[in-house]
């Protein structure tokens, strides 16, 4: 089984746990229905009438139980996964063959052999060769038998081989992955946080589709995950039973209380999965964590689907780690980690996502194919600092601003201050571009901010062929400040000035040793 593979079948065995839940409840809920029929069609007397009265009322307690427990699942969605050991065991996808056991089909038991003839037998005309012939088919038979025998063992066996070879094979694999991963190789990262995120239990109505990269540059995982429309959050607040009407009356839950849970239904999702993937990463390869909360829908003003971001954020480890999650208001806490919330996500009013997932570079997506042709791009390393220059300062002007040059950078890279030319959103916009080989250190950041109080900026732009550490983007939160890694630069340029590059450092490259850290 491949791991792309592993990820499915959890993602199967997910949906059919669900899906049993489901259909178990509604049986229960049609089997009472039925029994409360069947009473009605019959309660012609007083007794019947109070046999009616209680089947309804068994249904209305347990339509009451349902829903109470619905809503609780929805209150305690980051609360329940805490308590779970979110790690997977990649030494418990090896498998233990289990081989059929020979079966012979009767075909180990020797055929009767005929009897012997007695000397008064062997008087009688023709018993002597009528012996021989009985013998001779008998052997005959019995050679048949064994070769018959013979060749069901030998297929057994192939089988077994079979059965043995495959589930080596697959503990190769697993193998084979739990090193890659151990590695820190970016499709193996990829592939243990999409099972994670796979095996995590949610109600039967949420999805869970998810889309995992991971900018090895910066430590960073990025995940694209659906959360649930306001429809997983029941519209009826209790059921009773009206007598007289012999009908079942639902009490509606109040808009704004829905609202309300809807929206801690949102922060948990997000808490929660970043929880799941930080707790889950005992090899150490997550230093922060993006997550944009998406939704399906219809836009109600054109019918059209949509796909708005409701929620989205990044946090590093250290951050996350000081959080004692049983106790926090999750959406109080998304604001403290200066997460963008909807605020109104039952109006499906969108956010800006902290960085589009399609900005990841798609070599680390999950399913995603390798692009191909690599050789045949032009790699930014090579480039000569004048090129480079120019290739950056083309770029934001494809992107809509007007740059203009400042001077060179001590480090190669480019400085340059730009011109948003929106009104309201746009203004004086610095940009510091940097070639280098290693993670980009703290100190360049700072560098940035600084250069842009000193111009006057509105916002600062730092983009780089590596990636950044947790110190910098723990400086940059909060700030006008704009981080983008190498992944996200090949996506830029694709997208914008339609050129396909690479980033591949020469062996002798040096980054400047005061920003690398």
């Amino acid at each position: 089984m491949s791991s792309s593979n592993w990820v499915q079948h959890q993602r199967d065995t997910e949906r059919k746990r669900r899906e049993a839940s489901r259909a178990a409840g509604e049986s229960e809920r049609e089997r009472l229905r039925t029994e409360a029929e069947s009473w009605r069609e019959g309660a012609w007397d007083r007794e019947g009438k109070q046999d009616l009265a209680e089947a309804r009322a068994r249904e209305v307690q347990w339509l009451n139980d349902d829903l109470r427990a619905r809503l609780v699942a929805l209150q305690t969605l980051l609360s329940a996964t805490l308590a779970t050991d979110d790690t997977i065991d990649i030494a418990r996808l090896k498998v233990s063959p289990t081989t059929p056991q020979f079966d012979a089909g009767g075909l180990d038991r020797p055929l009767q052999r005929p009897a012997s003839l007695t000397t008064l037998r062997a008087l009688v005309p023709g018993a002597k060769q009528r012996h021989a012939d009985a013998m001779e088919q008998f052997h005959a038979d019995e050679q048949a038998r064994e070769r018959e025998l013979a060749a069901r063992r030998a297929a057994h066996e192939q089988d077994v081989a079979a059965i043995r070879d495959q589930a080596a094979a697959q503990d190769a694999e697993v193998d084979a992955f739990a090193a890659a991963y151990a590695a820190g190789e970016p499709d193996a990262v990829v592939t243990y946080s999409s099972m994670v995120l796979a095996a995590s239990r949610y109600p039967h109505d949420f999805p869970q589709q998810h889309k995992v990269a991971y900018v090895p540059e910066s430590r960073q995982l990025v995940v694209e995950t659906d959360v649930p429309p306001i429809a997983v959050v029941p519209e009826q607040a209790e059921y009773r039973y009206v007598k007289s009407k012999d009908e079942i009356a639902a009490k509606a839950m109040p808009a704004a209380q829905r609202r309300k849970l809807y929206a801690s239904v949102v922060a948990q999702v997000a808490l929660r999965t970043v929880h799941e993937l930080f707790e889950a990463d005992r090899g150490g390869h997550l230093e922060s964590i993006v997550v944009n909360g998406h939704v399906d829908a219809v836009d109600p003003r054109t019918g059209q689907p949509i796909r708005p971001c409701l929620v989205t954020l990044r946090t590093t480890r250290d951050v996350f780690d000081g959080l004692d999650l049983g106790h926090v208001e999750p959406e109080a806490c998304l604001r403290g980690l200066s997460a963008s919330v909807s605020k109104s996500p039952a109006e499906l009013t969108p956010v800006r996502p902290v960085l589009e997932f399609s900005m990841v570079d798609h070599r680390f997506v999950e399913e995603a194919d390798v692009l191909s042709g690599l050789d045949q791009r032009a790699n930014l390393m090579e480039l000569t600092p004048g090129e480079f220059e120019a290739l950056i300062t083309n770029l934001f002007e494809r992107m809509g601003l007007e740059t203009r040059m400042t001077q060179a950078s001590r480090d190669g890279g480019v400085d340059c201050v730009a011109f948003d030319p929106r009104p309201i959103f746009g203004g004086k916009v610095v940009i510091q571009a940097k070639r280098y080989k290693h993670t980009v250190g703290v100190s360049a950041v700072r560098d940035l901010f600084g250069t842009m109080q000193n111009e006057g900026a509105s916002k600062g732009i730092l983009v780089t062929t590596s990636g950044y550490g947790k110190a910098s983007f723990e400086f940059a939160e909060g700030k006008p400040l704009e981080l983008l890694s190498g992944s996200n630069l090949l996506y830029l340029l694709e997208e914008h000035a339609g050129m396909e590059a690479k980033i591949e450092p020469p062996d002798d490259w040096v980054d400047p040793a005061e920003d690398v850290g």
